[in-house]
């Protein structure tokens, strides 16, 4: 049908570059014009390696002679007619040739934008064929061409459509005019034939048009997207034959597009050729179609193997990925092209994101084709850059982190589900046999009681009538002269069921029977439901008021119930209400359970929560961020205040910032000069926060180059960045101490270590502990302790013992020469040489055990030799990567190893920043303040948590404080035989030194007692005459009138030590200098009120409520205490009258 069609119309379709001639009549003039087509050069980068590009292939310009298509259509005549050329310069044209009749010949021009060439570029930018409706919609923009007239054989009327894009007006005015108009079919009884081609038709009127380029460009534009090749229907009316119009045009529609998608395949083989041809000649290994290669695209890759060393391989595959090989990896297998020579092809995807392509060849086992190691590539233009392409990938690691994250949960959920299923399987069947053996226990002692059971005894009791069961009521007898109640004024039965199984159920009062000779009294009694058994006993009165019994020689009184002897069944259902009594309990005190265990947590998030924000509002008179909390991808305001620093009256303050501890892969980002804020001495910043960040790091200069830096002393600014795709990589940290609590502890030092040590592991970090195995050690403590290896070192064996203590690894190294087996920790001789061969043993016990820690942390004088030995004897002999962090808890003690110390270590810290200036001029501190900070000590909130406090009567939080502090008081009072009573309590938890201020805690006794309050101390003295001298005080207040309102407690006490702070009102703190203190710190978590003198880390927790409103809101923080200034009475005196 088509060839029959082309025939009618004698339409030549030759090669790309030959001329297309219509022979149309028109005499009419185009009033557009198409604007030329610039092309956009291609960046200088966008060609891959190891191969050149394309040379642009010339498209020929030379048209077809007029006569030559008159020939051909066999027609002598001289006839209008159109041309289509191709010129790479030349716009196409139309032009009108006098046929002397007054029609003209249209001649279209076509440059490489022809019809078929257009549809070629559109496949080159494309990578793959455009879709072709099957029913093609007209542009509304399209304009209709129209001839009155065309004069063809037979005198058919023909109409075509053409893309005018190519058209370009040559007519003079007042000819007849071209119009374009949406698709038009004509079909007439005469075999007038109707042809649209590219959607649109051509006819001919006689109308004038006026030139427009630009308009007729634009409205072609958005035609060419949409239109398809429509053929009209033909009918044949000398053979009547009559075709469906519908199935007709699509028939034509689809052979058409087939014979167009066939003419550019030609062509794309054609430019394919000469690409091959070109490259071929360069010595190029590949190139690669289209040439322009954008995203989200398909990439043909021609791959010339007889240039490699893959020209002997039967196979050539290739392996790349994306944006230097970051995305989406792949490896295709190419295929041998149809092009001369041994080019291989295959087709590739282009995803969206790409930016690069990077790829090589391979045989699929061991030899490759990479560019001489240098890989190919091929650069994708128009879409992401690197930047953006990271920032994805960030966002995409976002995404699969919350995706895994949910799917943890998830199996987390489950995981917990099967537990509680299984622990619930578990427990009803625990419930079973418990509910089955006290029915067995419950029917054992039943026909027991039944068999000794009788109706009466004579001339003691007697029941009528004789048979009864459940419900009845019955009337019971009993003599009183029988017994012991023979004198008894009044008679009253207390009685129940089932060896009286649910308690009283029978209390009565006996009436004298005037019917009965003797002394018989009655009382009439309802048998309850489901009894078998009776049980009573007489007396002289009611429950709670009874003085003499009757209760049949402590055998008490039984009576069988005649018609309530129970059978199997009853014992079934009887074991089945005890099951189901015994789940209900089970599942309330579960709920109770989990109920607590989702409160704690919550508020331990609570309290992690306003810890944070509590340590960023504490530096906000220097620095602080808008928000508060930073989120990874937000954007942050910095605020600054010089004036509480060295930069305090600089002209420009700038500020260099970083993320991720100075180590992000964007490096540093450029200093920033910093703009006055407003209603504030602080300057501001902006930042932006990267998605990979996890904590901002910053420091501040006078000068964009540098100067004069604030960098807080060495330490820099750190901000901790929540929401981050990247999380702080751990470190493995190790303390090495000779105190940890609960199982060797002395003094604060214990503490620290345990509490430190869990809330850095908390953090997600590595931690282990060494401690020595003292022959002392609280072992009840310590959870799966085991042997884990032996060394030799200093001249003995040396065991190692595993175990945790509070969640924590530790490592209990016990060696074989006695040096810690003396039954304390301190106290001997030679302290300073057990504990200086404990340190130089856990050195080489981390070089033995092939452990590589980040940090090795060392306290006080006790484990100072760590220090010193490792810089010495380890630093460069396996253990490199470490740094020491040496902590001062106490000063007092060892000065002198202390400050060698102090020399040796990476960093040095002390508990608390008062304490920390309070021992700057100290000469084992002086030198080394550059690296000395002073960082306050804290307490565990787990351990030390009055809602899950198994040491105290009531749990309680903020919300029920009174009353659990009230049952603790009252708990606290009874232990100690104090008097019970509402009065004020001051607790006093320490040991007992002068550095504690013993003389004002004495002070404080006498003086609560004289304001009629309560005094509870608890401590002891490691000083026999201190010891004594508080012994001595003990006894004199137990024998003076104060006996009931104070107790000195002077042992070790743990379970004590948490009812005092739990039941005390106050707790006092006198210390003469207190490095940090945790008494104090314990005390407020218990809701006791802390005294204390302002000294050390005292004053850096206690703020006064009377005088230190400004100094606590500067911390983020409240008025939450008393505090004195001197050491003497009167100190004390204004502190606890107030």
């Amino acid at each position: 049908m088509l060839e029959a069609l082309l025939q009618s119309l004698e339409w030549k379709m030759d090669h790309v570059a030959a001329k297309f001639t219509y022979r149309i009549t028109s005499s009419a003039e185009f009033s557009r014009k198409r604007q030329r087509k610039i092309s956009t050069p291609r960046s200088k980068d966008s060609t891959a390696k190891g191969f050149m590009p394309r040379t642009q292939a010339p498209a020929s310009t030379q048209r077809r002679d007029q006569k030559n298509n008159e020939e051909k259509d066999g027609r002598g005549a001289k006839s209008p007619h159109l041309k289509i050329g191709m010129d790479e310069e030349e716009v196409a044209e139309v032009e009108e040739e006098s046929d002397g009749e007054g029609n003209g010949v249209v001649e279209v021009a076509s440059t490489s934008e022809s019809l078929f060439d257009r549809e070629i570029n559109q496949y080159e930018e494309n990578g793959r064929i455009r879709e072709v409706d099957e029913h093609p919609k007209e542009s509304k923009a399209a304009e209709r061409i129209t001839k009155s007239e065309v004069s063809n054989d037979g005198g058919r009327e023909l109409l075509v459509n053409v893309p005018l894009g190519t058209v370009k007006n040559k007519f003079p005015k007042g000819n007849k005019n071209i119009k374009i108009d949406n698709l038009q079919e004509k079909v007439t009884a005469n075999r007038d034939v109707g042809v649209s081609v590219y959607g649109r038709v051509i006819e001919e009127k006689p109308t004038n048009i006026k030139s427009k380029e630009g308009r007729l460009h634009e409205n072609i534009e958005k035609e060419e997207s949409k239109e398809a090749m429509v053929i009209s229907k033909v009918e044949d009316s000398a053979s009547g034959e009559t075709y469906s119009r519908i199935d007709e045009d699509k028939k034509n529609s689809d052979n058409f597009l087939k014979l167009r998608l066939e003419r550019e395949e030609s062509l794309r083989k054609e430019v394919l050729a000469r690409l091959a041809e070109d490259n071929f000649k360069k010595g190029n290994k590949l190139f690669y179609h289209p040439e322009v290669v954008k995203p989200d695209k398909d990439i043909e890759i021609f791959f010339n193997r007889s240039f490699t060393t893959l020209k002997n391989e039967p196979d050539v595959m290739i392996m790349g990925a994306f944006n230097d090989w970051k995305w989406k990896s792949f490896t295709l297998k190419l295929s041998k092209s149809h092009l001369n020579g041994d080019w291989w092809t295959c087709q590739l995807r282009v995803p969206k994101e790409a930016y690069k392509i990077d790829f090589v060849f391979y045989n699929g086992e061991d030899v490759y084709e990479n560019n001489e190691e240098q890989d190919f590539c091929i650069i994708v233009e128009g879409g992401m850059n690197v930047f953006d392409f990271e920032n994805f990938l960030l966002e995409e690691k976002r995404r699969e982190q919350e995706e895994l994250m949910r799917q943890k949960e998830e199996r987390e959920r489950q995981a917990e589900e099967q537990r509680r299923i299984e622990a619930e399987r578990i427990a009803s069947e625990a419930d079973r046999d418990q509910a089955r053996d006290e029915v067995a226990k419950r029917r054992e002692k039943l026909e027991e009681l039944i068999k000794e059971a009788v109706m009466s005894v004579d001339n003691v009791w007697y029941i009528q009538p004789s048979e009864f069961e459940g419900g009845d009521t019955v009337r019971l007898y009993y003599n009183r002269s029988s017994g012991p109640l023979s004198q008894a004024k009044d008679i009253w039965i207390h009685g129940g069921h089932n060896s009286w199984k649910d308690g009283l159920s029978i209390i009565s009062k006996l009436i004298k029977s005037e019917n009965k000779d003797g002394d018989w009294w009655y009382a009439d009694v309802v048998v309850p439901e489901g009894a078998h058994v009776l049980d009573w006993v007489f007396a002289d009165g009611p429950p709670q008021q009874a003085i003499t019994y009757d209760n049949n020689l402590r055998q008490d009184f039984h009576a069988i119930v005649p018609k309530s002897i129970p059978g199997e069944k009853y014992w079934v259902e009887e074991e089945q209400k005890i099951y189901e009594r015994l789940q209900a309990e089970r599942r309330l005190k579960e709920e109770e359970i989990r109920a607590k265990a989702e409160k704690t947590s919550r508020m331990k998030t609570e309290t992690k929560e306003r810890t944070l924000k509590t340590f960023l509002l504490s530096q906000k008179h220097i620095v602080y961020t808008d928000p508060l909390d930073v989120q990874a991808g937000s954007t942050v305001t910095v605020f600054y205040n010089p004036s509480n620093t060295v930069l305090n009256g600089k002209f420009e303050i700038w500020l260099r910032c970083s993320f991720n501890r100075w180590t992000h892969r964007l490096g540093p980002l450029p200093p920033q000069k910093m703009l006055p804020s407003e209603n504030s001495s602080h300057l501001k910043a902006t930042v932006k926060v990267p998605l990979d960040a996890y904590m901002m790091d910053f420091v501040f200069s006078e000068k964009e180059d540098g100067g004069i830096f604030d960098n807080k002393n060495g330490m820099d600014y750190h901000i901790p960045v929540f929401g981050g795709v990247v999380k702080e990589p751990p470190m493995h940290i190790v303390h090495i101490s000779v105190e940890m609590a609960p199982i060797a502890k002395v003094g604060g030092l214990g503490d620290v270590v345990t509490s430190l040590s869990r809330a850095v592991q908390d953090m997600n970090h590595n931690v282990d502990i060494i401690l020595p195995k003292y022959d002392c050690l609280n072992l009840n403590n310590v959870k799966d302790l085991q042997f884990h290896k032996s060394y030799s070192w200093g001249g003995t064996e040396i065991k190692v013992w595993l175990g945790k203590v509070e969640g924590l690894s530790v490592y209990f190294l016990e060696p074989q020469n006695g040096l810690f087996w003396v039954g304390c920790i301190y106290g001997r001789a030679n302290d300073g040489e057990r504990f200086g061969f404990f340190c130089h043993a856990a050195l080489e016990f981390l070089l033995q055990n092939g452990s590589h820690p980040d940090i090795i942390h060392c306290h006080d004088w006790s484990s100072a030799p760590v220090a010193w030995l490792f810089k010495e004897h380890y630093m460069h002999y396996g253990l490199s990567k470490a740094r020491i962090v040496f902590t001062i808890h106490n000063l007092e003690f060892g000065a002198n190893l202390i400050g060698k110390a102090m020399a040796f270590s990476d960093k040095a810290t002390t508990v608390s920043p008062t304490y920390s200036q309070e021992v700057s001029r100290n000469s084992a501190v002086a030198p080394y303040l550059y690296k000395f900070h002073g960082i306050l000590n804290g307490i565990d909130p787990d351990i030390w948590d009055p809602y899950n406090d198994k040491f105290i009567p009531v749990p309680y939080t903020s919300e029920n404080v009174v009353e659990g502090k009230r049952a603790a008081k009252e708990a606290l009072q009874q232990r100690l035989g104090l008097k019970r009573a509402d009065l004020p309590l001051v607790g006093i938890i320490t040991r007992l030194t002068h550095q504690k201020g013993i003389h004002l805690i004495k002070h404080a006794i006498w003086r609560t007692l004289e304001r009629q309050g309560q005094v509870v101390l608890l401590g002891s003295a490691p000083d026999p005459r201190i010891q004594n001298d508080f012994v001595n005080l003990a006894n004199q207040l137990h024998n003076s009138h104060h006996y009931d309102r104070a107790r000195l407690c002077l042992k070790y006490d743990e379970p004590l030590s948490h009812l005092i702070y739990s039941g005390a009102d106050f707790i006092l703190v006198p210390s003469i200098f207190e490095p940090c203190g945790l008494t104090q710190l314990t005390a407020m978590r218990y809701g006791s009120i802390p005294v204390v003198r302002k000294t050390g880390g005292l004053y850096d927790t206690v703020f006064d409520v009377d005088h230190d409103k400004e100094r606590a809101q500067a911390c983020g923080l409240e008025p939450n205490g008393f505090n004195f200034d001197g050491a003497d009475a009167a100190g004390v005196d204004y502190a606890l009258n107030r």
